[in-house]
């Protein structure tokens, strides 16, 4: 998979889907579709299309989120929707975009960060995570396949929602019960 198509998300926005998104309650541990790996879906169905549009709208009500995973609203499928826009941290930034059977195809530059997780609402956690990662995936709609570079804050998001996809939460990457910490601010 190369050439210029591949480069990136190209021009991809959530209005390509054509459907209006609608806003799903978003589920905490220990709802079982968050412990459970999600199977591969077809990018192009119409099913898929309608939750990625859900996906978007639901993390676009929700302060301080910047990634939501089909899991969290209860659909155990590979999916999920991302945007660091104007977050402090974020340095390479993408936009709004949802990326369905997606893969980490390289990592590096290990970090530990604090992570939060909607579906986990009264704790934080410092987590290990690549600051540099590649990242394979296919476009919702067009089915379309992409690879994105980025790094830093965007980096964590997209590996922490990759995990939810696979059935994993923050509280699963923490090192031990020290890492663990009480949510003092809630968005």
């Amino acid at each position: 998979m190369t050439g210029p198509e591949y480069a990136g998300l190209g021009g991809w926005t959530p209005e390509k889907l054509g459907v209006p998104g609608a806003v799903r309650p978003v589920v905490t541990a220990p709802e079982p579709v968050l412990s459970r790996p999600g199977p591969e879906v077809d990018p192009t169905s119409a099913e898929v299309v309608r939750l990625a549009a859900d996906l978007v709208a639901t993390m676009r009500v929700s302060p301080g989120c910047v990634g939501l995973a089909a899991p969290q609203v209860g659909v155990s499928a590979q999916v999920f929707a991302v945007d660091v826009t104007g977050h402090p941290k974020a340095v390479t930034v993408h936009g709004t975009f949802v990326l369905c059977n997606a893969r980490v195809v390289e990592a590096s530059r290990w970090k530990a960060g604090r992570e939060g997780c909607m579906s986990v609402p009264d704790l934080t956690g410092d987590v290990k995570r690549a600051s540099r990662l590649v990242v394979e995936g296919a476009l919702p709609g067009s089915g379309e396949p992409v690879r994105l570079v980025t790094d830093g804050f965007e980096a964590r998001a997209l590996q922490h929602e990759i995990d939810h996809c696979a059935g994993l939460l923050f509280l699963d990457r923490v090192a031990g019960a020290h890492a663990i910490y009480q949510r003092k601010v809630y968005l």
